[in-house]
């Protein structure tokens, strides 16, 4: 498979989405990669100041990773997001010396995951942290300007807003590549993957879990452990006993999709750890299970869904589309080069300009002689900035300019087709579920690695 852009174009793979390889275009190969891990904390934006109970007191370290301090004033300004958050949720607040603890916990894996990230020379630059921020404004339904001015209003720093998105991304790039080197999947796994799916029948199981993970330390001992499980079965009866789920989880859990009540997203029961489906095989839809032991530590899981549908089958929705792709430069930075692309999408909108002229004109990629062409392309096989845009479009729209690490691009759909797989792209669909099912446990395996390799030292209590 061959394609126009001047740089193969990793794929973040989204939890659902299908991994394939296919559209015949005409330069590198694109190579999907695994699914994103999520940006812990960007997605909300802070509806009113965050209240200080008192002045700040005098700073002192409270934990040193490796070399670097964790101040009591960074820890202090952790806990209050978390309680505003869990307030604006309508969730109970733990107490206070609770939730520093696992701000505490958490801080001290993010350290020392931005300093593997650091050392391995993990980069994020300029373009995404912009283009991030557009998401976190489009997740918000406001504006890029909204944003600003609601952060300004918040009495916080763009600037340290910028560096946390910073930071997000630069775990989340981390991530990616540390947990795609753990799931690497066979030929032969995936071809036994598709045996087992045509011997099933013409139809499968799917799931919609929501989980609360009470994390298990890597080296814990018997008495950690043993408290550990007590705790998720008190999490158990709650739940059973008909709390909310949700709250449970945004209090409780763990896992970083606690946020979005633990829901682990409608998917194949054979996506899902073997362990998962087995305890809720015998459940019905509202019904609680677990907890369950895993590498991770102990979950409870509420059944969401339960439904029938097709299997995968030899067919795929594919997408052709072009896009003019343009790059700021010393003298025309970014927004400029927005502005420039949005103008262009007024005029073919208005039928004052032709796209493909556009395209053959201004656009900077090696498709601009075919007017910005793509060909068919299936599902996943572009980034994923550039795939969630065009996946949002009915056949003739164009998109509001999208960043990517490659510049900016204005995005036209021109049609959309059912077209049959090949053998090697039903391999890559079956290979993409496999490794979505490994995903999970080889994250937590990598992070419990990363924190057992960190030199972490408590100083002081926090205040």
């Amino acid at each position: 498979m061959k394609t126009h852009f001047p740089h193969p174009l990793p794929r973040l793979m989204l939890a659902g989405c299908v991994l394939l390889l296919g559209a015949s275009l005409q330069a590198q190969t694109l190579r999907p990669s695994n699914r994103p891990l999520g940006l812990p904390n960007a997605g909300a934006v802070p509806t009113q100041r965050i209240a200080q109970s008192g002045p700040l007191p005098a700073d002192f370290i409270v934990v040193v990773v490796n070399s670097e301090p964790i101040t009591n004033n960074e820890l202090r300004l952790r806990v209050l997001r978390a309680e505003q958050q869990l307030t604006q949720q309508g969730v109970a607040i733990p107490p206070r010396n609770e939730l520093a603890s696992r701000m505490i916990d958490l801080m001290i894996n993010e350290r020392a995951q931005l300093q593997v990230a650091r050392e391995t020379g993990v980069r994020v630059d300029e373009g995404m942290i912009d283009q991030a921020m557009q998401t976190v404004a489009q997740q918000n339904q406001i504006t890029v300007d909204v944003l600003r001015r609601r952060l300004q209003a918040d009495g916080l720093s763009l600037q340290q807003f910028r560096n946390d998105l910073r930071d997000q991304l630069l775990l989340s790039r981390l991530r990616e590549r540390e947990v795609e080197s753990r799931t690497r999947i066979t030929d032969q796994e995936a071809d036994q993957f598709i045996r087992e799916q045509q011997t099933a029948g013409s139809t499968v199981i799917e799931l919609n879990l929501a989980q609360i993970l009470v994390a298990v330390p890597e080296k814990a001992n018997e008495a950690q452990v043993t408290a550990l499980r007590a705790r998720a079965q008190r999490v158990l009866e709650r739940a059973q006993k008909g709390d909310d789920f949700t709250a449970l989880s945004a209090e409780f859990s763990d896992a970083p999709d606690k946020r979005q009540g633990g829901q682990l997203g409608l998917r194949p029961a054979d996506r899902y750890p073997d362990l998962f489906t087995e305890a809720v095989r015998s459940v019905a839809v509202g019904g609680i299970a677990g907890p369950v032991r895993s590498g991770a530590g102990f979950h409870v899981l509420k059944v969401l869904e339960k439904k029938q549908s097709s299997t995968v089958g030899d067919t795929v929705l594919q997408t052709r589309a072009r896009h003019i792709l343009m790059r700021p430069t010393p003298t025309m930075n970014e927004a400029a080069v927005r502005a420039r692309l949005a103008q262009m999408r007024q005029q073919v909108r208005e039928g004052k300009a032709d796209f493909a002229a556009l395209a053959k004109e201004f656009s900077a990629d090696g498709s601009a002689a075919s007017g910005g062409d793509l060909g068919w392309a299936n599902p996943g096989q572009f980034v994923p900035e550039f795939e969630a845009a065009m996946e949002t479009l009915a056949p003739g729209q164009i998109a509001e300019p999208v960043t990517s690490r490659f510049g900016v691009h204005l995005i036209q759909v021109v049609e959309r087709r059912q077209a049959k797989l090949t053998q090697s792209q039903q391999r890559e669909l079956a290979r993409a579920a496999l490794r979505e099912k490994k995903q999970d446990e080889a994250y937590t395996q990598w992070a419990q690695e990363v924190r057992g390799r960190a030199y972490v030292e408590f100083r002081e209590a926090p205040l």
